[in-house]
Order: C-alpha cells, then sequence, then structure tokens
C-alpha cells in the first residue's frame, strides 16, 4: 500500500490527504490536524521509516526550512512533493512567467520571499531521487476562503492599481495537480499550478459582489485602504503564471480554468 506523510497538514494539504485517502492510499500527518507530533523525532522517523512517499506544506522560517533542516537526512529513497509559491519569481511587471525563469535569491525582494525561494531551491536538489517536485503555487482560493467570503465580511477592498493582474488556483485544482503527479511518478521539477486567467483582484471582487447581489466597494488609493504589510506585499507585485508544464507532463488541467468557475462553484 502506498503511504503519504504530510508534513504540515492545513487547508490545502488536508485536502490532498483526504483526496489519496479514497483510493486507498494510507496518510499520516504533521500539524495541527495530523496525527504526529512535528516535534516527535521518534515518531515522525517512524513515519518515514515506512513512507513511501512525503509532501511538505510548511513554510520556511527565515533561512531554514524546519523539515530538511529536521528530517532531510531520512528523505532519501522517497517520492518527495513540496508546495511553494509563485512569489519566488517576483515581480515581472505583468509579463508572464513559467518554470524556466530564475527565482527571486537572498539579493532580492522581501525577507518572507526570499526565504520561500531558499526552500524552493533545496527542495528541487533534496532526496537521492533527483529532487522533489515542486509545486509553486499562486493565490489559494476555495471553500471558506474566497472573495465571497470577504464581501459578505465587509473585508473586500478595490485598490486603485491600473494594469495589475495576479494568477490564482482554487484548492481542489492544486488536489488534483498534486495527485496527478503521484500517479504518474512525475519528473522531479518545478510545476505551477494557477488557472488560466489571471486578472486583476478588482475583477474577482467584482464579480463576487454580482454573484452575491451586492454594490461593489468604492475605489481606493493603496495608501487609503488601511492594508497589512502582508496585504501592501501583495499589490507590490504584478505578474502572469504559465500553468502550460503542468498540463503537458503531468496531464493536468483545471477543474475551474478561471475566477468565475471557482467562484460560481462556491455559492
Amino acid at each position: 500500500m502506498a503511504h503519504l506523510l504530510i508534513f504540515g497538514l492545513g487547508y490545502t494539504a488536508g485536502r490532498i490527504a483526504s483526496a489519496v485517502k479514497t483510493r486507498g492510499w494510507q496518510v499520516d500527518a504533521t500539524g495541527s490536524a495530523g496525527n504526529i507530533d512535528f516535534a516527535d523525532e521518534e515518531a515522525v522517523r517512524r513515519a518515514l521509516a515506512h513512507a513511501s512517499h512525503v509532501l511538505s506544506s510548511v513554510p520556511p522560517a527565515e533561512d531554514s526550512d524546519p523539515v530538511l533542516d529536521r528530517y532531510g537526512d531520512a528523505l532519501g529513497g522517497k517520492w518527495l512533493g513540496y508546495l511553494s509559491s509563485t512569489g519566488v519569481y517576483g515581480d515581472t511587471k505583468g509579463a508572464w512567467v513559467d518554470e524556466s525563469a530564475a527565482v527571486v535569491g537572498k539579493r532580492g525582494g522581501s525577507g518572507r520571499r526570499t526565504a520561500r525561494a531558499d526552500a524552493d531551491a533545496r527542495w528541487l536538489m533534496a532526496g537521492a531521487r533527483g529532487g522533489a517536485r515542486v509545486f509553486r503555487l499562486p493565490g489559494i482560493y476555495g471553500p471558506g476562503r474566497s472573495a465571497l467570503e470577504r464581501v459578505r465580511e465587509d473585508k473586500a477592498r478595490r485598490i486603485d492599481a491600473p494594469g495589475q493582474v495576479f494568477s490564482r488556483i482554487h484548492v481542489d485544482d492544486i488536489v488534483g495537480g498534486v495527485v496527478a503527479a503521484l500517479d504518474s511518478d512525475a519528473p522531479p521539477g518545478a510545476y505551477n499550478l494557477a488557472d488560466d486567467l489571471p486578472t486583476s483582484q478588482n475583477a474577482v471582487i467584482e464579480h463576487a459582489c454580482r454573484l452575491l447581489g451586492v454594490e461593489p466597494p468604492h475605489l481606493q488609493a493603496l495608501d487609503e485602504a488601511g492594508l497589512t504589510t502582508a496585504a501592501r506585499a501583495y499589490y507590490s507585485e504584478n505578474r502572469r503564471v504559465a500553468n502550460g508544464k503542468a498540463k503537458r507532463v503531468l496531464g493536468w488541467t483545471p477543474h475551474y480554468p478561471t475566477f468565475r468557475e471557482g467562484l460560481a462553484s462556491l455559492i
């Protein structure tokens, strides 16, 4: 029986776990919803000894990756996967970016993005089977976490940022991409999992308002919106993420190719 060990059983990884369980896999996991304490080294190493596949969704901490730092020596010979971020590409001024692009290293970008880029690179070289399948993810939305909730909770903002676009991905399409990589024993390397229509955040908020039958929030300048530091950083970048490699190599197609289908599924 295939045995998957997940480091960090959160929103996305939890849905991956459910999907592979329905396919008859055994799943162990660390995290608040998992069955293993990440700090219990004996229990983790026991699970690793039996696991055929390992997936990490644990974010980096400054200049380190908690999973690789503590358990990297036990990953040899296993199928490896890592949930990364398209933030590693930095700001492309709205241009399309694919997996062949350089990532932001120690000299560029915010500290958070720099740490992610370093972790991304380490996972690409991890293990003894040529590295991990690194799934680079843009903004994630899905049940309970979408523009619909932000509109309902009066937390949605429309920011005056002409020409700025982002890519996004429905959580179930991440599941589909990871499962496709598991099923096909996909070659190690980076894979962008993004939908087919990068667009502005304003367009998504406006569509959510139409679905809910409410007026969209008024347009605000960035400095007037009272955004958190993380949200302001989000608006400091502008890029379109290409998903062609995942389609070609994994045979993956997003079930929700644009935000319109994705939001409609959540009503």
